[in-house]
């Protein structure tokens, strides 16, 4: 047996989410990461005065990608401390530079900072994926906009609605899942350089009691690593209030998600719409026949999880002591990660879906057609007083008559007879000609049509606007598994 597939392995990382998402939290990543910030600080307490040489910075710089991570392993097992143990490793690299290394720098100093900067490119490579939806859907929206559905409230047939109005709703929520996304990278700071506690103490130390150079060396190295602010005050950490802003906004979309996917599989239950299906794919072992809408249970799950990581991400903010407590450590490792790796997965999943949706125009008049006669009794009563009839009459002939019809259809599985009924009653004749437009169903939608031309074109035009670069190079998404 290969000892490859003896170890755990995330299904994020081998069935789900996108390389370049998992590059973002790989160790390559963060531990090259780590190394620029040295590189940054150095570079910046250089500036400012402190004995660090353009030698020693140019050989921290040729060493920031080749990390040799078993040496780094071997040396946390002695030290039981990850950021002195890549210290360790960086220095035997960088003999010139040793010295300088880390020079004032608490462990958060690289710890936090990187994870802000990975969480502010996660958040760059999520809203496009956002953004990508919204356009594919808004197409959808428009090419059925006007093709009359059955809405439900209660999950019980109500009135009508279009599909195009109903992929609206859908949008919408994305919308508010871009706004809210968008806000947190927006107002996202660095941690900088401030100390063990915050303070800043050792950097005074280091300058010699000069506050302003040490203002200055935050303000540096957070312009180094393309922040515009740093946080004004910290403890050891950046408030982990951050991560809870962060994941809520991860949760939230993980709701948008599962709501639409739990719509579609509704909607394919009733062979109504299905998401792409290919030739060779199988929908059960044991039923050849079945089209299962997996994509959209893989969403689902997905977003579940995605959902309850928010829990976590709270918690750990509730219950961070004082200055700070390690116990935030293990719990952001595994919830910071999951959450943008479920989410990436499951927006990729979910453009998969909205480039292939495919909807069945006939099955949704079929059931149109079998709840529209009960919908239509108020404009049958409607006509008929305008014909000169009494409308509490016409209100207990309908009312006799729907039963009727509703004993046909759920008693004996027929369909609804209730018009044929009508046209035989001679007490309607007087509106039979009327009946067809009665029953036409695009005289049930209301304003749906308009509202989606409206609703794109105030809405969703100018949010898309925002990813033109992104949007033209969108590619059919393909599923690994």
């Amino acid at each position: 047996m290969s000892a490859s597939y003896e170890g755990y392995k995330s299904p994020l990382s081998t069935r789900y989410a996108s390389k370049e998402m998992q590059l973002l939290f790989s160790d390559q990543n963060k531990f090259s990461t780590w190394r620029q910030l040295w590189v940054w600080l150095a570079k910046a307490e250089h500036s400012l005065g402190l004995d660090i040489t353009e030698e020693q910075i140019a050989q921290m710089e040729q060493h920031i990608k080749d990390i040799d991570f078993e040496a780094a392993a071997a040396e946390e097992r002695l030290t039981r401390h990850d950021v002195m143990a890549h210290v360790h490793v960086f220095a035997k690299q960088c003999p010139v530079a040793a010295p300088v290394i880390h020079l004032g720098a608490t462990s958060c100093y690289v710890g936090d900072n990187t994870d802000l900067i990975v969480l502010r490119d996660a958040l760059k490579l999520l809203l496009p994926r956002v953004a990508t939806v919204v356009g594919r859907l808004q197409q959808f929206a428009e090419t059925y906009k006007a093709l009359p559905t059955l809405g439900f409230t209660h999950l019980q047939p109500a009135q009508l609605t279009t599909v195009g109005k109903r992929a609206c709703l859908w949008i919408q929520d994305l919308l508010m899942d871009e706004r809210a996304l968008r806000r947190c990278l927006e107002d996202l700071r660095f941690r900088g350089v401030k100390g063990t506690t915050g303070t800043q103490a050792s950097f005074l130390e280091l300058f010699n009691g000069d506050s302003q150079k040490v203002k200055q060396l935050d303000k540096l190295v957070t312009q180094l690593a393309g922040f515009s602010k740093p946080y004004a005050v910290t403890g050891q950490t950046y408030s982990r209030k951050v991560d809870v802003e962060v994941m809520a906004a991860l949760a939230s979309l993980g709701t948008t998600i599962h709501k639409m996917c739990s719509d579609l599989r509704i909607l394919a239950s009733r062979k109504e719409l299905e998401e792409p299906f290919e030739s060779t794919q199988i929908g059960s072992s044991a039923m050849p026949y079945k089209r299962n809408p997996m994509r959209s249970e893989r969403c689902c799950a997905l977003a579940r999880h995605l959902i309850t990581l928010f829990s976590n991400a709270a918690n750990t903010h509730a219950t961070q002591w004082l200055e700070r407590t390690l116990d935030d450590s293990a719990n952001r490792r595994l919830t910071l990660s999951e959450g943008f790796l479920a989410a990436d997965a499951a927006l990729l999943t979910l453009l998969n879906i909205s480039q292939g949706l495919v909807v069945y125009p006939k099955v949704i008049e079929r059931h149109i057609a079998q709840e529209l006669p009960f919908m239509s009794t108020e404009n049958i009563i409607m006509a008929m007083v305008k014909a000169g009839g009494d409308r509490q009459v016409c209100h207990e002939k309908i009312r006799v008559l729907s039963q009727e019809a509703a004993a046909q259809v759920k008693q004996y599985g027929k369909d609804n007879d209730l018009i044929s009924r009508v046209r035989n009653d001679a007490y309607f004749a007087p509106i039979l000609d009327q009946l067809d437009h009665i029953l036409d169903a695009r005289t049930f939608t209301g304003r749906a049509s308009e509202q989606v031309d409206e609703f794109i074109a105030e809405e969703v035009q100018p949010v898309l606007a925002r990813y033109s670069d992104a949007l033209k190079s969108v590619q059919d998404v393909q599923l690994n598994i």
